[in-house]
């Protein structure tokens, strides 16, 4: 009979690694210099065990100089430390500016070094980000965020709203292209964010800006339920159009207060819906919009009736289950929007007012950000996002299990957009690495 441990029991008993501070490494270590490795070995443990307690008594002298608080030489060691030493030197550089350093920036940076050092297996990858900010004491804060429960009423509200959107789909027979949703989005001229990569402890976090951020113009997106996104319309504060270079694939419009209001509405509906696939064929359509009097004007429904789109209208509370921009696709244009931003205030050399303030971003280049970003939104993420508020599932039922799922993209993966872009969403502007 085979008297041999069997692999699988081998596995059961393995004793789980354990690890130990700097300042208990010494405290062995200087017992066994006095008594002996085998007295401290019995003394303290097993373990640590003696072959232990040998290594650290190897290490000693480097333990004197490392940081008492951590647990010393665990990991690999840096692969490329120049790399290490250029991206600390960088980070701290744009810290001290005040700017805001996402995990993304933090990646963008380094294969720009690595193009520049000749480090041509430097890929780049995440895993290397967050090794990176480990080793050198770096740290992502975010905040937290309060579950909300939907109230009990509103359950009656979403089965009333979609039972009229599958009406109207057998009446009509609007193709999956035809199902639209649009909705607008504020937004002002600097968008900071509340996190950035910093060294652990820091006391204070400060993130620079322009001095806009209260200056505020709004972008109304437009998507359908296939994943096509429709030229992005941006509202700016003023009376007089402006003169600047307008971007190819961006509608600007002007108004005194930079809101969208039934003359805003008319505009989009000539220069965007009806431009759309099938538009130009005035193919009857649905569109979904949320009880904003400028959406729902008689006035507006005149212009939606002129180009053959039947409205549906989201109960009021209830745009964050029932509109698509809302729950999957607004939140990763913003991430963008603000990766944008944040390589600009980056890049540095900002043209100066007379009394020596940053003057704002340029109409042209907030075109441009708006036009990349939402470009950066990747189409399933749209697509999904419309069969999750139960607006264009198969009408047999058999996607009904999708309806108002956790939403994974809501959060953006930036992970999952990083290497959709070849780049870095998202999410994330930032990485996923926290500091609890």
């Amino acid at each position: 009979m085979c008297n041999k441990t069997s692999p699988i029991l081998i596995r059961m008993i393995k004793h789980k690694r354990l690890a130990y501070k700097i300042p208990f490494k010494l405290e062995v270590v200087k017992y066994a210099k006095e008594h002996g490795n085998r007295a401290a070995e019995r003394h303290f443990g097993p373990p640590p065990t003696e072959k232990m307690i040998r290594q650290w008594r190897k290490q000693e002298d480097q333990m004197q100089k490392a940081d008492k608080s951590k647990h010393t030489f665990r990991g690999h060691a840096a692969k490329w430390p120049q790399m290490d030493i250029a991206m600390k030197e960088w980070i701290t550089k744009q810290r001290n500016k005040g700017f805001a350093v996402s995990t993304k920036m933090i990646i963008y940076e380094a294969k720009r070094i690595a193009l520049e050092k000749g480090i041509h297996d430097f890929t780049g990858s995440p895993s290397w980000c967050y090794r990176f900010m480990k080793r050198c004491g770096l740290a992502m804060r975010t905040k937290t965020r309060t579950a909300q429960k939907m109230p009990e009423e509103y359950e009656s509200k979403i089965l009333s709203f979609h039972k009229f959107v599958i009406d109207a789909r057998k009446r009509n027979g609007f193709e999956i292209g035809q199902i639209g949703n649009m909705d607008e989005v504020p937004l002002t001229f600097d968008v900071p964010s509340n996190r950035t990569v910093d060294r652990k402890g820091a006391k204070t976090i400060a993130v620079k800006t322009s001095g806009h951020e209260k200056t505020h113009y709004t972008v109304v997106l437009s998507c359908c339920a296939d994943g096509t996104k429709l030229p992005p319309m941006l509202i700016f504060k003023r009376k007089t159009f402006p003169k600047e270079v307008i971007p190819r694939g961006v509608v600007v419009h002007v108004h005194e207060k930079g809101w969208m209001d039934e003359n805003g509405m008319r505009v989009w509906v000539e220069k965007v819906w009806s431009k759309r696939p099938g538009g130009l064929l005035k193919k009857p359509a649905l569109l979904v919009l949320d009880q904003f009097r400028a959406h729902i004007s008689e006035t507006t429904k005149k212009c939606f009736k002129e180009v053959k789109t039947h409205l549906a209208v989201i109960p009021g509370g209830l745009t964050s289950q029932l509109q698509p921009l809302d729950v999957s696709i607004n939140k990763p244009f913003k991430i963008f929007m603000r990766e944008e931003w944040n390589k600009w205030m980056a890049a540095g050399n900002h043209d100066l007012t007379p009394t020596g303030r940053m003057k704002r971003p340029t109409i042209t280049q907030v075109c441009e950000w708006v036009k990349t970003s939402w470009h950066s939104v990747k189409e399933e993420i749209v697509v999904r996002s419309f069969k999750k508020c139960g607006i264009s599932n198969a009408l047999d039922g058999n996607e009904d299990g999708i309806l108002h799922e956790d939403s994974e993209e809501s959060d953006v993966s930036d992970c999952e957009q990083l290497s959709s872009t070849n780049s870095d969403s998202s999410s994330d502007e930032f990485l996923g690495f926290t500091e609890d």
